[in-house]
């Protein structure tokens, strides 16, 4: 038995496939991007993340205006919640209070407009809320600056 060898770069990639020769058509050659596009797209990347975190931050990142329920007493028909608010000292806040029934759903909501107290630290503000059903919470979703 002898061996011939073939030169031809369709012998020697014939060799290396796993398939036969000229079956599956012409292998495609690997494409590369090219250093601009992948700068540019880079760039968008980073411009795109950069106005997501600025747009989260206007959303839920003040740390200035922070409530924490500290108390609340409830009827058939309103529920009073006691809460403490953390805001500058010549600031005024806007805080969203809520009542939610037993099943989780909404039973009464108002926005309650808050001036700072002796110590704008820890001003402690109660609201009665009225609901539309009876109420076995009350809380404050967030302030933010008025």
């Amino acid at each position: 038995m002898t061996e011939t060898s073939t030169d031809t770069a369709a012998g020697q990639a014939a060799e290396r496939a796993p398939w036969p020769a000229g079956r599956y058509g012409r292998r495609r050659e690997q494409r590369r991007a090219s250093r601009s596009t992948v700068a540019v797209l880079g760039a968008l990347t980073v411009l795109a993340m950069t106005l997501i975190g600025a747009r989260l931050y206007r959303a839920y990142g003040d740390g200035d205006y922070t409530a924490s329920v500290t108390a609340f007493e409830m009827s058939d028909t309103q529920v009073a919640v006691t809460f403490m608010i953390q805001m500058p000292a010549d600031g005024t806040a806007v805080c969203l209070v809520r009542a939610r029934d037993k099943t989780g759903h909404e039973v009464g909501l108002e926005e309650v407009t808050v001036r700072p107290g002796p110590d704008p630290e820890r001003t402690v503000v109660t609201h009665r809320l009225a609901t539309t059903g009876r109420p076995v919470t009350g809380e404050v979703k967030g302030c933010h600056p008025a």
